[in-house]
C-alpha cells in the first residue's frame, strides 16, 4: 500500500514537471494533507466521488493545476465559483500562494469544510464564502472585482458564463475547465458569452500527462462591463439559458 502510494506520488510529480510546475516538499506536504482531509470529510458529507489516491492526485490536483496550459497564475485575485471540495482553488493556492483566492459554493456545509481546510493548511490570502453566484454577482464587493474567474461546476458554458464573467474585471479572464465535444458547446455559447462582455481567447484541448484524462480550457477575455441585468434572479440561467 505504502509503495504504490509513493509510486503514485512520484508519477504525480513527474506530470507536474511536464506541466512546467515545480513542487517543493512543504508543497507537497499540504497537497497530502488536504487529500486527507477531504476523505475524512468525505465519510460524512458528499465531497467527491473520487478517493483513490492516485485517482484523487490525477482527476483533481493535476486537473486543477492544468489551468498553466493557458494562464500562469502569479499574484491576481482570483474566485473559484462552485469550489465544491475546494477544487480547483485549494490546489492553485498551494502551488501558486502569492494569488488572491476566493472560494465560493452554494452549500454551507462545504465552505465549512473549506474554512477548515484554510485553517489545518496555514493558508493566506484566502478565504470561503456562503453565497449563490446570482447574489454575489450584483454585490458591488464582488462585481467585476476580479482579474480570473475559474470553475469546474458541471454547466453548460453559456449557463457558467452568465455565473462567472459579472465577477470579472474588463481586461480579465473567467477560465473554465471542460472535457467532451467543446467545439459544439463554445459555438453555443457564443452569443451568451458576447452579451455578457466576453470573447473566447482561447480554447486549448489536451491530455493530462501520463493519463488518458481528456480536458479542454476555455480563456473568455473579459472587453466590456456585464449589462446590469446579469446575472438574472437564482435559477433562471440554468433553466433559461441564454
Amino acid at each position: 500500500m505504502e509503495n504504490d502510494r509513493n509510486k503514485a506520488v512520484q508519477n504525480f510529480i513527474k506530470t507536474l514537471e511536464e506541466l512546467d510546475i515545480g513542487l517543493e516538499d512543504a508543497k507537497l506536504d499540504k497537497r497530502l494533507k488536504y487529500y486527507e482531509l477531504m476523505i475524512e470529510k468525505n465519510k460524512v458529507m458528499n465531497l467527491t466521488a473520487i478517493t483513490e489516491f492516485s485517482d484523487v492526485l490525477y482527476k483533481h490536483f493535476a486537473d486543477s493545476l492544468a489551468i498553466v496550459k493557458v494562464f500562469e497564475p502569479k499574484n491576481e485575485t482570483v474566485l473559484d465559483l462552485g469550489s465544491g471540495a475546494g477544487l480547483p482553488g485549494i490546489p492553485l493556492k498551494i502551488v501558486f500562494p502569492d494569488i488572491k483566492m476566493v472560494l465560493m459554493d452554494s452549500l454551507n456545509k462545504r465552505v465549512k469544510f473549506l474554512e477548515e481546510v484554510i485553517e489545518m493548511l496555514e493558508l493566506r490570502d484566502i478565504k470561503a464564502v456562503h453565497a449563490r453566484a446570482e447574489d454575489l454577482g450584483r454585490d458591488p464587493k464582488f462585481r467585476e472585482s476580479f482579474d480570473i474567474c475559474v470553475s469546474r461546476a458541471v454547466a453548460k458554458l453559456s449557463v457558467l458564463s452568465e455565473y462567472c464573467l459579472p465577477f470579472v474585471k474588463v481586461g480579465g479572464y473567467f477560465i473554465a475547465y471542460k472535457s467532451g465535444n467543446i467545439a459544439e458547446e463554445i459555438m453555443e455559447a457564443e452569443r451568451a458569452i458576447k452579451l455578457l462582455g466576453g470573447t473566447v481567447k482561447k480554447n486549448e484541448e489536451f491530455e493530462i500527462p501520463h493519463t488518458d484524462i481528456k480536458r479542454a480550457l476555455i480563456m473568455i477575455e473579459k472587453t466590456k462591463n456585464t449589462p446590469g441585468k446579469y446575472p438574472r434572479a437564482a435559477g433562471k440561467p440554468s433553466k433559461e439559458p441564454l
